[in-house]
């Protein structure tokens, strides 16, 4: 047999493999790669002792007061993260595309904090609030094993009163609901959510030595006394909340870390608390930061929070399971808050400073 085929075959391998390597080349191009996140540390003049995100009741107390004019340039407020420490204060803002930094008087941030903790409350624990309606931790007492606990679940709400020409008080309706028999509330603010189209109110509650659960408070009625615990979880490792929202796409749900920094997810219905999706290896803290933040996305929502005994952020898909789809290393962990603001994260270092995060490589 004539060797003249193979020679022809010898002149098309390279052509081919060339033909390979182009069109691979393209697809590389073609095909955009995932940025890594970037992480800037903001210039303050100070050491961050406490923070809070645009969604919390002090933020947009700031937002609408006028405390600085640009933040009403609009029809609407302007989201704002607000931290202060004892050298100062500073509204974070986007600017121009980016994260700006806007000083503010500590003693004015600090009048306005005040208002979070209502009288009777547990000292430095802030009330849930929506609408009229408040919710928050009195009877300060503490667990068994000397854990920092309430005994009493204090309900506030606003009610209608007739317009008239003379000034009068608002009439506020006040009730309250103990954690059960044998159990306390933990130290951990209560979250107000909205199911079956009435207010509740979801709570963690300490049950015995590193035990406890979740709690759901309803009301059947418009009557603002009748508040009940309408579903509870069986005892475990002490949880925390650490954020409600949609996460799944089929209705209101909370997130919470426990003890053993194992991250659950739970379902809420006006009659259940139903467990869902678990992953090892987070943690929220043991203080009163906000650790954790709901990042929407279409479909639900993914969860921003930190990662035990590293200083790195991760992002975690709550969609289908639990995943873990980023992580990001931060200079220190994280310590006085997590926040979104736009599409960017704030984060409170546990050293003072404050980094700002774009998870798509932008400009934070």
């Amino acid at each position: 047999m004539s060797d003249a085929p193979m020679r022809a075959l010898d002149h098309v391998r390279p052509r081919t493999a060339r033909a390979g390597l182009l069109g691979l080349a393209l697809l590389l191009v073609a095909t955009p790669v995932a940025a890594e996140p970037t992480v800037r540390l903001l210039e303050l003049p100070f050491k961050v002792r406490e923070m809070r995100g645009p969604r919390t009741e002090v933020a947009t107390a700031v937002a609408t007061s006028g405390l600085l004019p640009i933040l009403r340039a609009g029809k609407d407020p302007v989201p704002v993260v607000l931290v202060w420490g004892e050298e100062g204060g500073a509204v974070l803002i986007l600017e121009n595309g980016t994260v700006a930094v806007k000083p503010v008087g500590r003693e004015a941030v600090e009048d306005l904090v005040a208002s979070e903790t209502p009288r009777g409350a547990l000292p430095g624990l802030r009330r849930a609030l929506d609408g009229p309606l408040s919710a928050f931790l009195s009877g300060r007492t503490r667990s068994a094993d000397g854990v920092p606990a309430a005994t009493t679940l204090t309900f506030r709400e606003r009610q209608p009163m007739a317009v008239s020409t003379d000034p009068k008080p608002v009439p506020i309706a006040t009730a309250t609901l103990s954690a059960g028999e044998g159990a306390l509330f933990a130290a951990n603010p209560p979250r107000i959510v909205s199911l079956a189209g009435r207010p509740a109110v979801l709570a963690a509650t300490l049950t015995g030595s590193d035990a406890g659960g979740l709690v759901l408070a309803t009301r059947t009625s418009s009557d603002p006394a009748a508040w009940t615990v309408s579903a509870r979880t069986t005892s475990g490792p002490r949880p925390a909340i650490a954020a409600v929202g949609d996460f799944t796409g089929k209705g209101t749900g909370a997130a919470t870390v426990d003890s053993t920094g194992r991250l659950t997810l739970w379902t809420l219905a006006p009659d259940r608390i139903e467990p869902g999706a678990q992953a090892a290896g987070y943690t929220i803290g043991e203080g009163e930061a906000d650790l954790a933040e709901t990042l929407p996305r279409e479909g639900g929502a993914d969860l921003a929070l930190p990662v035990a005994g590293t200083p790195a952020l991760a992002i975690v898909s709550t969609r289908d399971g639990l995943r873990e789809h980023a992580r990001v290393t931060l200079p220190a962990p994280a310590g006085t808050g997590v926040a979104a603001l736009g599409e960017r994260l704030i984060v409170g270092l546990s050293d003072g400073r404050v980094a700002a995060i774009t998870l798509d490589g932008g400009k934070p």
